[in-house]
């Protein structure tokens, strides 16, 4: 358990320095940032394989639910934090920045229940299974993410979902079978994904899982014994196995208390050892029992990081030979007066200012979508308006009789039309703050992008983060002046309609009633020259 303590703070010192590489935050905590850790174990097999107590073992309490009725129909993601100072049989539920304790009976009833509601359908036919996530607080177990995936032979499984959680560079693979299937292993679908994702196993290991319920097989445990020594078939040579008893054996006997005091599990786990080794006599104790799978795991991820160790220094040394060259261009005696830092910030938001700027200007990284706003989406909202259903004859009739009050001797439809104008123009106001408010989301990604291409934000993560939040602060300060200003303008247009307008209504009428005679009589000197022509 200590190395694997250890390995977390490499660990995360590697994924800090992995940040620096790529010009992100290294202080990110997000998800995303979480999956790319050494520290994640997906376990992969059949239904019944019993990937849940293998989970539950390295756990040290059977959170998980286990068997027919507790069989996993979504995936469920346990990070777990080891705590020293805990009592081995107790459990904090992390939720936010909230902690509360809870029994692994309670957390298991839970999840029995989360997934006995079942997953949706989607478009497809396929079920639509959602990650349950949850972070534990315990003393018993490594600091580990576990990833339990359902079963690879359900129907609604595809290798997609397990290309999600498989295929990161440094998840390792648990590929977990059962003893009765040990001598057909090679047909073992999860073995076939392990491979595809790790072609030279430096990141799986192999579990056979419930030994004791094949203690009686002489055949299956002589294939057992193969496979444990690396004598089995070629696919699994060149991975480390491990075999554990089923059902969480060694858990149950010390939740129940045959085993007192803090170091109960320790012993039952030792127990569980010797119980493996009166059943599989001859085979390696480092390869039998959880705490071989502890130490297995530990190894494995060290492996997986002198692998990706050389890379990271090669490309730490560039980077740093890059800052040093940049404090050589600017002067190193800058950075350290407040005249420099300030200099240096200025710069930094010229630079972010000239990439925002080209960005509107050019279209690229999303600009081109404010020209869309107003040339696409705002004609075809305005377009929808139901301006025929305003304009129906009954409905203008009625509203000029109203604007003019019933009154026959007012002959001027001029209230009306106005009455009739300003509804039109009410009309128009949504259309216009919903354009407001695309534009703003557009300037908000050109904001995030432009700031992303800027190269010297990269190397100031919390300036970086500080740019883009005045950034967008301004913005939504400029999109409800700019909502405003719109409603304005409309309110405007609707309070004053000139007299003008309406000449300029009589005008186009009477120009177009012009053109219309003009036509007639073109037509009708045409008609008469070809009847002359045909009397003569």
């Amino acid at each position: 358990m200590e190395a694997i303590d250890e390995l977390t703070l490499l660990s995360d010192s590697m994924l800090q320095a992995q940040s620096v590489l790529n010009d992100e935050d290294a202080d990110d905590q997000s998800p995303s940032k979480r999956s790319s850790t050494f520290l994640n174990c997906v376990a992969l097999g059949n239904v019944g394989a019993g990937k849940s107590a293998v989970l539950n073992s390295l756990i040290g309490h059977p959170v998980l639910p286990t068997g027919e009725n507790g069989a996993t129909r979504s995936p469920i993601s346990i990070d777990l934090v080891r705590e020293a100072s805990l009592n081995s049989k107790s459990i904090i539920l992390q939720i936010d920045n909230k902690s509360q304790q809870v029994s692994a009976s309670a957390l298991r009833h839970s999840l029995q229940d989360r997934l006995s509601k079942g997953a949706g359908v989607n478009s497809s036919g396929k079920s639509r299974v959602d990650e349950i996530y949850l972070k534990l607080r315990t003393s018993t177990a490594p600091p580990l993410k576990l990833i339990d995936l359902p079963g690879l032979d359900k129907r609604a499984m595809d290798e997609s979902m397990v290309s999600d959680y498989g295929a990161h560079n440094d998840a390792i693979l648990l590929v977990i079978v059962p003893a009765a299937q040990a001598p057909d292993i090679s047909s073992s679908r999860a073995l076939r994904l392990a491979k595809e994702f790790d072609a030279d196993g430096s990141r799986t290991i192999g579990v056979i899982s419930k030994i004791d319920q094949a203690a009686g097989d002489q055949k299956t445990l002589a294939a057992v014994q193969a496979i444990l020594s690396n004598q089995g078939p070629p696919k699994t040579s060149d991975i480390p196995w491990v075999a554990l008893i089923g059902q969480s054996v060694a858990i149950a006997s010390a939740q129940s208390g045959s085993v007192g005091g803090e170091s109960s599990l320790e012993t039952a786990w030792r127990a569980e050892s010797e119980s493996l080794r009166s059943i599989l006599i001859g085979s390696p104790a480092s390869k039998l029992g959880r705490l071989a799978l502890v130490d297995t795991l530990a190894r494995q991820i060290r492996k997986r990081m002198k692998v990706r160790l050389p890379n990271l220094l090669s490309g730490l040394q560039g980077k740093s030979q890059i800052v040093k060259d940049e404090l050589v261009r600017l002067g190193e005696q800058m950075v350290h007066t407040s005249e420099g830092t300030r200099a240096i910030a200025l710069e930094l938001c010229r630079e972010f200012e000239d990439k925002f700027l080209q960005h509107i200007a050019t279209g690229e990284g999303g600009g081109w979508k404010v020209v869309a706003s107003f040339e696409g989406n705002f004609p075809n909202r305005m377009k929808q308006l139901p301006l025929d259903r305003h304009f129906d004859i009954n409905n203008v009739k009625r509203v000029v009789l109203e604007a003019d009050g019933y009154q026959p001797y007012l002959i001027s439809p001029e209230k009306g039309l106005r009455s009739l104008i300003k509804g039109v123009l009410e009309l128009a106001k949504e259309p216009c703050r919903l354009c407001v408010d695309e534009v703003h989301r557009v300037l908000i990604d050109i904001i995030s992008t432009s700031a992303n291409a800027t190269p010297g934000l990269g190397r100031y993560a919390p300036f970086k983060r500080e740019v883009i939040a005045i950034a967008t602060s301004a913005l939504d300060t400029f999109r409800n002046e700019a909502n405003k200003m719109v409603i304005a303008l409309v309110d405007m247009e609707r309070a004053f309609v000139p007299p003008q307008h309406f000449i300029r209504l009589l005008q186009r009428r009477m120009e177009r009633q012009r053109r219309e005679e003009e036509k007639n009589r073109s037509s009708k000197r045409g008609s008469d020259a070809d009847h002359s022509l045909s009397n003569r």
